[in-house]
């Protein structure tokens, strides 16, 4: 990279790490190249993306953003995972690790929280954004399926009590 180019991805990363509400930082040592492209794929689906970048530049890119914090993680082989999602990132990340002992999670950021190994898998068991969401409606439908049979209820009581009574004045 000729220091143009460097600028660029610089000022690429940067604009990145402010736009992102969640940042995890991982080794990779040992992954193979399907196995990064099956990660790479897996971020993609669920709406955040994986980057290698140079530690020194990464640092670079780190500063006057809310993941200022993380600089110190960059130090070997590593990789950032990054999301809009609060939540993304951290459970991609997570879940690939579970199966691949070769990526390891040292850290990130939400927001202007710096989180270690263990705040990201604290992270990861959160539900997602869509999840809250769907958990949200059906909380808001319950009550208003169980008003509706509250409301029914008594109308056909009544109307049962009435039938009987019909049923009664028609034996008679």
């Amino acid at each position: 990279m000729d220091r143009a180019e460097k600028r660029e991805f610089v000022t690429t990363l940067n604009e990145t790490f402010k736009a992102s509400a969640t940042v995890v930082v991982a080794h990779y040592a040992g992954l193979t190249v399907a196995q990064m492209n099956d990660y790479r794929s897996r971020m993609r689906q669920a709406g955040g993306s994986v980057k290698v970048a140079k530690n020194r530049l990464a640092k670079i890119a780190l500063q006057g953003t809310d993941a200022e914090g993380i600089s110190n993680l960059f130090e070997g082989q590593t990789l950032i995972a990054y999301s809009s999602d609060p939540v993304t990132a951290a459970k991609v990340s997570q879940d690939f690790a579970k199966g691949h002992d070769k990526l390891v999670i040292l850290g990130g950021a939400s927001g202007r929280t710096v989180l270690d190994a263990d705040g990201v898998k604290a992270l990861a068991d959160m539900p997602s954004l869509d999840e809250l969401r769907a958990k949200l409606v059906g909380m808001i439908q319950t009550p208003a399926t169980r008003i509706a049979g509250v409301l029914q209820a008594p109308a056909g009581q009544l109307a049962r009590v009435f039938g009987a009574y019909a049923k009664k004045d028609e034996a008679a």
